[in-house]
């Protein structure tokens, strides 16, 4: 995340420092910001964490200060967690306890402080909390949330709509590239012109999950191309590869499977699906398999669209960018697992490897990229759209 020019955005709180101090009985982490705030702080168990919500801020910390902890906490990080609201994670070393908070205000040069205090605590005193926490949201979300949040768009029964799911956002950084490019940047940037691209043809009604750098749960993701009754789901990544594969380079699409497809694709399964950890979202249970015949049947069919489509996909890329060998990978994504809308995960490159990096940001290659996929699209929805300007001669 960059930092925030302490003078920008004076309508919001601005937190200009923070640090963490301890060992692991006591531990102590601050604060600096501007103005008081109202923090509401909880936390989640499997792993452990200690989540700091505030009213949205602007953070003027440097990146690397979210990459250290020490004493009882591991790691942390911060970010935009949702309109409005920005939040604070900690990984932590095993289970703690509030022990104090408080807020100093600021005196002469000094700036106000939130300090808040964590002692090391029983597993089953952490559980309480976490309970008491739970049950505090509960109550705070039945009094404070809209009777829907669901989302409604105008469909068009002659139009396709496509859902662009630009990844990560908000808290929720992805992967950082050699150089620091952000994946959350790069993958916006590309939804939005994609969706030029493809509202430029007139053919579809396109949709994003997300606009701007707001953090969207994986399961909410799926939700929205549900709710809208979505044609095709396209989520757009450009992770880090890890474990050994440094090198691995070029375009890959991913369709959902129950056993992935290499050690690759399971690992950035495993990556991807850690998203709402990273942001400290409670995971929700998956759903129960699917015993409805008709249920099960939607799912195959599903399935059969995503693969169509990501080998069509494959197709059109092979002759604009560099792909991956092997392009078309499978794994078990979670944010592909609507079982009534076809679904894939394109990474348009890998932010681990300097040459991806640099063409990610590139204007020409992104063109490119979209241009092709945009191919891919029409190509997916040809029959459909050959109907339609055939029905009026019927």
């Amino acid at each position: 995340m960059l930092p925030v020019a302490a003078g920008a955005q004076s309508q919001k709180p601005v937190i200009t420092g923070a640090r963490v101090a301890g060992d692991d009985t006591r531990t102590r982490f601050v604060l600096d910001m501007d103005r008081q705030v109202t923090p509401a702080i909880s936390a989640l168990a499997s792993p452990y964490r200690l989540i700091i919500d505030l009213p949205e801020v602007a953070f003027s910390i440097a990146t690397d200060s979210g990459k250290t902890g020490r004493g009882l906490i591991a790691d942390w990080r911060f970010g935009l967690f949702a309109v409005g609201k920005s939040r604070v994670v900690m990984d932590l070393t095993g289970p703690v306890k509030v022990d104090k908070t408080f807020f100093l205000p600021a005196v002469d040069d000094q700036p106000a402080r939130l300090v808040v205090d964590l002692v090391r605590a029983s597993a089953e005193d952490f559980d309480e909390f976490v309970e008491t926490s739970r049950a505090r949201k509960a109550k705070s979300s039945k009094t404070s949330a809209p009777k829907s949040d669901k989302l409604t768009a105008e469909k068009d029964s002659d139009k396709p709509l496509i859902v662009l799911d630009p990844g990560h956002g908000g808290i929720d950084s992805g992967a950082t590239g050699v150089d620091g490019a952000l994946e959350k940047a790069i993958v916006l940037d590309f939804a939005k012109l994609l969706k030029e691209k493809l509202d430029e043809s007139g053919l579809y009604n396109v949709q994003l999950t997300r606009d701007d750098d707001t953090f969207i749960p994986l399961l909410r993701r799926v939700e929205i191309g549900h709710e809208l009754e979505a044609d095709l789901f396209i989520s757009i990544h450009a992770d880090s590869v890890r474990r050994g594969q440094k090198f691995a380079r070029g375009a890959t699409v991913y369709t959902i499977s129950d056993k992935a497809s290499d050690q690759l694709a399971e690992d950035l399964a495993a990556s991807e699906n850690m998203s709402d950890v990273i942001a400290g979202v409670e995971l929700a249970e998956e759903p129960t398999e699917v015993t409805d015949i008709l249920l099960d049947l939607a799912r195959r069919e599903t399935r059969s669209f995503s693969v169509y489509f990501a080998r069509t996909l494959v197709s059109e890329l092979e002759s604009a960018v560099r792909l991956i060998n092997n392009p078309h990978r499978s794994a078990g994504f979670r944010v592909l697992r609507a079982h009534d809308v076809p679904s894939v995960l394109v990474e348009l490159g890998y932010l681990s490897n300097e040459h991806d990096e640099k063409l990610l940001i590139s204007d020409e290659w992104r063109a490119r990229m979209a241009n092709a996929m945009a191919e891919a699209v029409h190509g997916f929805f040809r029959p459909r759209l050959a109907r339609r300007q055939a029905a009026p001669s019927q």
